[in-house]
């Protein structure tokens, strides 16, 4: 799922295509995709791109009428595979995976697909003052001071990797930086928000923007004045997240792997975890006394194998 280091990279590349540029048309390409009903799409026609912003993981197109404050805008989720594309004016809808067509006059034509057999990415077309709908409540890690992520991370007793994650916690972070956020403040992604004490904690608040603003400076460098083509949640300059089994680069042991529910967890033990390796759930259960505890054993028993 797109996070905010990508989210920052299509909104840069929508603003330098089509800012102030009128809606000639939006075309749907599936039924489902469209989740409302009033007001009616076909009003989006005629109204200019006033903004491009972010709610959360949602990317919104402020419109209005000539040069009057946005009244209406275009509300998209991308969810897990939802991807944008820019395509000239016009551009047919791709089969199977177009969804969504945004044809801005004399710029161009902004595509939604997705590549899944699961229809998740939404549009909603919606009046302005209900954009706080769309907004569930998570602090915005670029924006807000340290004190309030601070407060939001510790509001609740969860899991680092799950507060990260939360939307109601923390806007716009999902699996893949959490993983890169918890690696450069070296903690756990297991160790609990109410157990940080102060230099962890302001550690960790300090990290996560650090973080998401140098991978936003990256992408940036690396899309150039190109829309972004390439948007994954694995990078090869990754430190650990998709890096399993693959050296860290801080300090050069093999990045572990937990799996939990739908997602999963990419740590260094050594730089995270005091070399103590955390336990998989559907493994550790498996294997019970037999699941090795640090790195060290778990070295041992692959020279036995």
């Amino acid at each position: 799922m797109p996070e905010i280091p990508d989210l920052y990279a299509y909104r840069r590349a929508i603003e330098q295509r089509a800012l102030g540029a009128v809606v000639g048309a939006v075309r749907i390409g599936s039924p489902f995709v469209l989740r409302s009903v009033v007001p009616p799409l076909d009003e989006a026609v005629g109204q200019r791109l006033a903004a491009v912003s972010l709610v959360g993981k949602r990317v919104v197109l402020s419109l209005s009428d000539a040069d009057a404050p946005a009244s209406r805008a275009l509300v998209i989720h991308l969810m897990i595979a939802g991807r944008f594309q820019w395509r000239p004016f016009g551009a047919p809808l791709p089969k199977g995976l177009g969804l969504v067509a945004v044809d801005f006059v004399d710029a161009g034509t902004l595509l939604l697909t997705e590549v899944s057999k699961k229809k998740r990415a939404s549009l909603h077309y919606v009046e302005v003052g209900e954009l706080d709908e769309f907004d569930r409540g998570g602090v915005d890690p670029m924006t807000a001071s340290q004190a309030a992520l601070a407060a939001a991370l510790q509001r609740e007793n969860r899991t680092l990797k799950r507060a990260l994650t939360d939307p109601t916690i923390v806007a716009g972070v999902g699996n893949a930086y959490s993983d890169e956020i918890l690696h450069a403040a070296r903690l756990s992604p297991m160790q609990r928000t109410q157990s940080l004490n102060p230099e962890e904690l302001e550690r960790l608040c300090a990290t996560t923007r650090a973080t998401l603003e140098l991978w936003v400076e990256r992408l940036a460098h690396e899309f150039g004045g190109e829309f972004p083509a390439k948007v994954t949640a694995f990078r090869p300059d990754m430190a650990v997240h998709g890096r399993y089994r693959q050296p860290c680069p801080t300090c050069g042991a093999a990045v572990q792997r937990i799996r939990y529910a739908e997602n999963e967890a990419n740590y260094c033990a050594v730089c995270q975890t005091g070399g103590r390796l955390l336990a998989d759930r559907g493994l550790s259960r498996l294997m019970h006394s037999d699941w090795p505890r640090t790195l060290d054993e778990l070295e041992a028993r692959k020279g036995r194998g």
